[in-house]
């Protein structure tokens, strides 16, 4: 009677961490509203980037310019296209999950750190194209004013329809880590040898989570056009990469919830510490070299770590009562 229990409480937080963030904009001034809404954009980031690196092993260092594509694709739809907005949140993601499409297939011939090398190399071409060309991409300028719907021009609806992009991308992908396809992607994690002995087609199943992870990405990159209002190189740069790699690192990359701890906790060192210093990158590489010393799990993976045992133990009360109801 108690085997429903686990799920049953898992279901009860995250609707009460949802009825939290719905009640927010009421309690909270409009710069926090503002921050969190940002919070959620990179969190989504971070999750498309997990997918692959967390849950496929691979070693993704340019993922930041299918954030971008995504970004540019819908302003410039709106804006030089005459696209209607929605239309444009749509393509954009298509866009992007293209992109990871023609970089995937060059890249997936190679492992590990020539995988990472060759993908910064080809995000870095699309990044100079974005930040050279003037007349079409604004250049170093980037675009702005970027029209958007009256009803999302106020920082409590942009939050409110970030949120629920950010929970249905969330659902999504929690069922595909789940499915048959996160479980062979995680083996082929652990092992790509063995699964191409047993028939696993390994650089297909990589390809496809290359894509599906750009998919989101530039989900992502069309909701900080909504939020924005505005698109700049910066986000293809590589830098941008290295701190989403850092934000899956520090919340817990082979955990589902860890990198959206770790967005948090990025954006709001990064938001909160520039009021104080300039130096914000280099808090970032001192918080890196701590967490590889103290925390190679991440944050949330030494939470579960640390919860496992009470864990195995209410399960093995739980079996106990199942066997006593059967009568064992």
């Amino acid at each position: 009677m108690f085997k429903g229990l686990p799920e049953t409480r898992t279901f009860v937080a995250v609707a009460a961490i949802v009825a939290i963030l719905l009640a927010l904009p009421f309690l909270a001034s409009e710069f926090y509203i503002y921050i969190l809404a940002l919070i959620f954009v990179t969190a989504l980031l971070a999750m498309s980037l997990n997918l692959v690196l967390g849950y496929g092993g691979i070693y993704q260092f340019h993922h930041a310019v299918f954030y971008g594509v995504g970004a540019y694709a819908a302003a410039l739809l709106i804006t030089r296209a005459r696209v209607p907005w929605e239309l444009s949140m749509i393509v954009a993601p298509f866009v992007a999950a293209l992109t990871g499409l023609v970089i995937g297939w060059f890249c997936i011939r190679l492992t590990k750190l020539y995988f990472g090398m060759l993908q910064i190399s080809l995000g870095s071409l699309i990044w100079i194209i974005v930040f050279r060309w003037y007349d079409f991409t604004g250049g170093d300028n980037g675009i702005h004013n970027i029209p958007i719907p009256a009803f999302l021009t106020s920082t409590n609806a942009a939050y409110y329809f970030v949120l629920a992009i950010l929970v249905l991308c969330l659902f999504v992908l929690y069922r595909l880590v789940k499915s048959p396809f996160g479980a062979t992607l995680q083996a082929i994690r652990d092992n790509p040898q063995r699964c191409e002995a047993v028939g696993i087609n390994v650089r297909q199943h990589q390809l496809l989570a290359i894509v599906i992870a750009s998919f989101f990405a530039g989900i992502a990159g069309a909701l900080f056009v909504t939020l924005e209002r505005s698109v700049f190189p910066d986000m293809l740069f590589w830098v941008l990469s290295l701190e989403v790699f850092v934000m899956c690192l520090l919340g817990g990359w082979f955990t589902f919830p860890g990198p959206i701890l770790g967005a948090a906790l990025v954006v709001a060192l990064r938001t909160f510490s520039s009021k104080y210093t300039d130096y914000y990158t280099t808090i970032l590489g001192v918080v890196l070299i701590l967490l590889i010393f103290f925390l190679p799990e991440g944050v949330m993976g030494f939470v579960l770590e640390k919860l496992k045992p009470a864990t195995r133990a209410v399960e093995g009360a739980q079996q106990l009562d199942v066997e006593r109801s059967r009568g064992v």
